[in-house]
């Protein structure tokens, strides 16, 4: 990721397709899961265990294929993203989850590719109008979500979200583009880069639960311990590796494409199985939303 080969052009692989289906649809899935192990596992100690697991597994992996360890450099690197995607972007979504419905929170995150769009500027990646449009048509949705039933009630919530979507849109850029300054984000190649952030990140986060007092439920529910391991697999392990592939392999507009899917996902799922109610006023804002993302996104490519 320190000098990705395609970060100007799109090469159509086999696998920049299936990593697009991992965090389009199995992305849109876990806000869901969160919400659910949320129950047993408070929000700090709930993703930081998640991502120790899938880290620890996919070291193991690296190393059985051959990989050396990181070097500190890389650690470094791997601690940098692991603190901005895995402790900002997953702990503080996570947290807004206490108290706003987990289709609102997914919907609030498609304001990140306007985030990435306004962040690139300076790397001298420069939207046309009609993406222009779509960044002010996004955030004027983003605007009205925050109006509706869902953020109003929760001031909490509202600035948790912000904080988890800025920090993913500055790692998200920073894996590419390098930090202001010209200072390249080192990581080491393939699988053991994306464990060194999973562990490095994991390890932010459980620091985080002790210093915040976090207390988990034990035994857990059912419920909770079911979510909690699809989202060690799904949630941190398959689609977390698959969105920085698409990071090393496209661009950071395309690899935040899941922002078009998921909000759709995830507001049908918390609809239909966990009974979350989305007004109209906020099925409004989330159409004008996902309508500024299509501008954004438009021949981006």
């Amino acid at each position: 990721m320190s000098t990705p080969a395609t970060a100007g052009r799109t090469v159509w692989s086999p696998i920049v397709l299936v990593s697009l289906a991992a965090t389009w649809f199995v992305w849109g899935s876990m806000y869901l899961a969160i919400k659910w192990a949320l129950v047993s596992f408070p929000p700090f100690y709930q993703i930081g265990t998640q991502f120790l697991a899938a880290g620890a597994l996919l070291a193991i992996i690296a190393r059985w294929r051959g990989a050396a360890w990181p070097d500190l450099r890389q650690w470094i690197g791997g601690a940098v993203l692991g603190a901005l995607l895995l402790g900002a972007g997953y702990g503080f979504t996570a947290i807004a989850e206490t108290s706003v419905s987990s289709g609102l929170v997914v919907a609030f995150n498609a304001i990140v590719p306007s985030l990435i769009a306004l962040i690139e500027w300076p790397y001298g990646v420069r939207p046309t109008r009609l993406q222009l449009a779509g960044i002010v048509l996004g955030l004027a949705g983003i605007v009205m979500l925050t109006q509706g039933q869902g953020f109003s009630a929760s001031l909490p919530g509202l600035l948790a979200i912000s904080t988890a979507c800025i920090a993913w849109a500055f790692g998200s850029v920073w894996a590419v583009h390098g930090m202001p300054g010209g200072a390249r984000i080192s990581l080491a190649p393939g699988f053991m880069g994306h464990a060194s952030q999973m562990l490095t990140g994991g390890l932010i986060l459980l620091a985080a639960s002790w210093a915040v007092g976090e207390t988990t439920t034990w035994p857990p529910e059912r419920l909770a311990l079911e979510s909690w391991l699809y989202l060690a697999v799904a949630g941190s392990l398959i689609s977390y590796t698959a969105y920085m592939l698409l990071l090393e392999r496209t661009t950071p507009s395309l690899a935040a494409s899941y922002t078009y899917v998921n909000p759709v996902v995830a507001l049908v799922l918390g609809v239909t199985l966990d009974k979350e109610i989305v007004t109209r006023f906020e099925w409004a804002a989330v159409s004008i939303v996902l309508a500024g993302v299509v501008l954004l996104l438009w021949r981006r490519e």
